[in-house]
C-alpha cells in the first residue's frame, strides 16, 4: 500500500524571518497558483486532441463505434487513476508528481502520432488511450494538494473556482493547436503528436513554478498565516499520512465522502448527459440546422466561466467555506434550466439556447465544488485520494451513463425518457448532498 515511485513530499526547512514571511508568501501563492493552472491547461491538450483526429481515422476505414470503444479507455483509466494515483500524489512532491505526469500523457500521444503501427488497430489505440487515461489521472490531485496547503479553507472556494477554469482554456486551446498542427506539418498525424510537444514543454514551465507546500519554502502553514482554521484542524495534520492511513482512516470510512461521491456521478451525468448530445438533440427534437446547433452548443462551455465564478465567491463570501448549499441551488436551478431546455416548443431559438447556456452557467458550479468539498472533508495530507474518491464515481459511473445508457434510452424509448433520466439525476445529486448540510456546518464552519 506504501509502493510509490515518486519522490516524497519535500521537507519542511527552516522559518524565514518575519519580516520576509508576508512578502513571500504572495509572491509564492501566485507563482504556484501559475504553475498548475498551466499546467492543469496543458493536460487538456493531450486529453481532448484524438477527438480531432476522429474524422481523420474515420477516413482510414473505421467505423465510429470502434473508435468511440477505442476513446472510452480514456475515460475508463481516467476515473481509477484519479483515485489511486490520487493515492500516490498525497505521498509525493506534487512539484514532481504534476509535471511528470503531464510528460508521460503527452509522449503517449506523441507515440500515437509518430508512428504508424500505434493507430494501426483498435486494440493498439485503446491500450494507447488507456495509458493516456491513466496518466491524465496525475493532474488533478496534485493540484488539489497545493490548494489545500496554500489556500486556507474560507478562500479555498475563490481559489478553486478560477482555477477549475483551466479545465475550460485547455479545452479550447485544442482546436487552434490542432489547426496549427495542420499548417505548420505535414499529414493528420500532427493533430495527435504537435499537442503533445507543446504539452511537454508546458510540464517544465509547471515544474518551475509550482512549490510543494509552504513548510518546504520556510513559510507557516496556510491555517496559521491566515488565522483561518476548520473546527477539525490541528497540528498533526502537517505530518505525512501512509497509504493505509489515508484510505482507511480518512477516506473509506468517512461517510460524507461518499454522500458526495455518488452525487458527483448524477452531477456528470447530467453536465455531459446535456452536452455530449446536445448538437444531435437540438437537430432532432428541435430543428436546428448543423451550424445553428454548433454554434448553441459551443456557448456552453463558455457560459460556464461567470457561473463557476460565482459559485466560489458565494461558497466562501456568502456560505462562509460551506458548499453543500451553494451546489444544491446550482443543482435546483440547472433541474429548471433542464425542464425548459426539453419542453420548450419547436421554433422558440431564443428560449431554447438561454435554457440551455444556463445549465453550462450552473453545472460547473457544483462539478468544482463537489471537488473543493472533497478536499475540505479530509485532512491536507489526504486531498488528492479524497479528490479522488469523487473522480471515480464522476467519470467511471457518471461520464459512462451520460454516453452508452443515454444514447440506448433515446435509441428504444425517445428523448422524453433520456430527460427523465437527467431531471431524476438532478434531484438524486440534491438529495445525496442534502445528506452533508448539517455535518460540514459543524465541522468546517469557525475557528479554533
Amino acid at each position: 500500500m506504501s509502493f510509490n515511485f515518486f519522490p516524497a513530499p519535500a521537507a519542511h526547512k527552516e522559518l524565514l524571518p518575519e519580516d520576509r514571511v508576508n512578502s513571500s508568501y504572495w509572491k509564492l501563492r501566485l507563482q504556484v497558483f501559475a504553475g498548475i493552472f498551466l499546467g492543469y491547461t496543458a493536460y487538456y491538450f493531450v486529453r481532448k486532441n484524438f477527438s480531432f483526429a476522429i474524422p481523420d481515422l474515420i477516413k482510414q476505414g473505421y467505423t465510429k463505434g470502434q473508435l468511440g470503444v477505442a476513446l472510452s479507455a480514456l475515460s475508463i483509466a481516467y476515473g481509477f487513476s484519479k483515485f489511486l494515483m490520487g493515492n500516490v500524489s498525497d505521498r509525493s512532491n506534487a512539484r514532481i508528481f504534476l509535471p511528470v505526469g503531464l510528460a508521460l500523457s503527452a509522449i503517449t500521444m506523441v507515440v500515437m502520432g509518430v508512428f504508424p503501427f500505434a493507430t494501426s488497430s483498435i486494440a493498439i489505440m485503446f491500450v494507447l488511450l488507456f495509458i493516456n487515461g491513466w496518466f491524465q489521472g496525475m493532474g488533478w490531485p496534485p493540484c488539489g494538494r497545493v490548494v489545500v496547503h496554500w489556500y486556507s479553507i474560507k478562500e479555498r472556494g475563490r481559489a478553486m473556482s478560477i482555477w477549475n477554469l483551466a479545465h475550460n482554456v485547455g479545452g479550447f486551446m485544442v482546436g487552434p493547436l490542432t489547426i496549427w498542427a495542420i499548417e505548420i506539418f505535414v499529414g493528420w498525424e500532427s493533430k495527435l503528436y504537435f499537442p503533445g510537444m507543446v504539452a511537454i514543454f508546458f510540464s517544465f514551465i509547471a515544474y518551475l513554478l509550482i512549490r510543494d507546500t509552504p513548510q518546504s519554502c520556510g513559510l507557516p502553514p496556510i491555517e496559521v498565516y491566515n488565522n483561518d482554521y476548520s473546527k477539525t484542524y490541528d497540528t498533526s495534520q502537517e505530518k505525512e499520512f501512509t497509504a493505509k492511513e489515508i484510505f482507511f482512516k480518512y477516506v473509506f470510512n468517512n461517510r460524507l465522502l461518499w454522500y458526495i461521491a455518488i452525487a458527483n456521478a448524477f452531477v456528470y451525468l447530467v453536465r455531459n448527459g446535456i452536452v455530449n448530445w446536445a448538437p444531435t438533440f437540438l437537430g432532432e427534437a428541435k430543428g436546428y440546422t448543423t451550424t445553428e446547433a454548433a454554434w448553441a452548443s459551443s456557448f456552453y462551455e463558455l457560459a460556464a466561466i461567470p457561473g463557476t465564478l460565482l459559485c466560489g465567491w458565494l461558497s466562501d463570501y456568502i456560505f462562509k467555506g460551506r458548499r453543500a448549499p451553494v451546489t444544491i441551488i446550482y443543482m435546483a436551478l440547472t433541474l429548471i434550466s433542464v425542464l425548459i431546455y426539453w419542453k420548450n416548443p419547436v421554433g422558440n431559438q431564443w428560449l431554447q439556447n438561454v435554457s440551455l447556456w444556463s445549465i453550462g452557467f450552473l453545472i460547473y458550479g457544483p462539478v468544482m465544488l463537489i471537488g473543493v468539498q472533497a478536499l475540505d472533508l479530509v485532512p491536507k495530507k489526504a486531498a488528492g485520494t479524497a479528490a479522488g474518491l469523487t473522480g471515480l464515481f464522476g467519470y467511471f459511473i457518471g461520464d459512462l451513463l451520460a454516453n452508452a445508457a443515454v444514447g440506448h434510452l433515446v435509441d428504444d424509448f425517445g428523448w422524453d425518457a433520456c430527460f427523465i433520466a437527467i431531471v431524476a439525476a438532478c434531484a438524486l445529486a440534491i438529495v445525496f448532498t442534502a445528506f452533508t448540510w448539517r455535518r460540514e456546518k459543524r465541522n468546517l464552519i469557525g475557528a479554533k
